[in-house]
């Protein structure tokens, strides 16, 4: 999921495509199970939804930014991690109006569904429009300027303003989430017992 490369207190609610073919998604997604490919996911242009049980992500930052795609831009919250473990991933996105009467189909992938084998992620940088979920943070930094987030902070040849608001924090704790995102980033991206399904309708979206 990927638009450009980049790089306690308690808040309740804390604001793939379709690709032409499914072997070669599948390629991919045993790749990653294997933890041999770096992980960059975009939908051309298209949001899609993730939700978790649990996200524990070490060296939390998030500050805001722009993502492009299919020549649209849209802000975000970009959050971003040096390490995260993901209990019970799931990713969807629904590709609209596909030729042949075949209406809308949704791809949706699910991971990490064993507690003790949870999905893990090196450099993981999320491009977030929509998030909920109860949240639980270590030592947090509000009100940073951007460019001073340190260690995770802003990766290389990303657009944001280095002196916008961002906050930090040691460690983030995220349950029940829901997102809506448009892009995301991973040095590296370990999916255990990976399935991937193709469903007609928009009946199988994550939520």
């Amino acid at each position: 999921m990927s638009s450009q490369v980049r790089g306690g207190t308690r808040w309740k609610r804390f604001a793939l495509v379709m690709v032409p073919s499914v072997v070669a998604t599948a390629a991919v997604g045993v790749g990653l199970a294997q933890g041999a490919l770096a992980a960059s996911f975009s939908v051309s242009g298209q949001s899609f939804k993730v939700s978790t049980d649990s996200l524990v992500g070490k060296d939390f930052v998030q500050y805001g930014n722009v993502a492009s795609g299919a020549g649209k831009h849209h802000p975000v919250a970009v959050s971003g991690f040096s390490s995260a473990t993901i209990t019970n991933m799931c990713q969807s996105v629904v590709t609209p109006n596909l030729p042949f009467d075949l209406g809308s189909v949704t791809l949706r992938l699910e991971a990490g569904t064993d507690p003790d084998k949870p999905v893990r992620a090196t450099n993981l940088y999320l491009d977030v429009a929509q998030l909920d979920a109860d949240a639980a943070f270590k030592n947090i930094d509000i009100g940073v300027a951007a460019g001073d987030l340190g260690a995770t902070g802003i990766q290389p040849g990303t657009q944001a303003n280095k002196n916008g608001f961002a906050q930090r924090a040691e460690e983030a704790v995220l349950t029940d989430v829901e997102q809506v995102a448009w892009a995301t980033t991973a040095g590296t991206f370990e999916l255990s017992n990976l399935k991937l399904r193709l469903h007609s309708g928009t009946d199988e979206q994550c939520f």
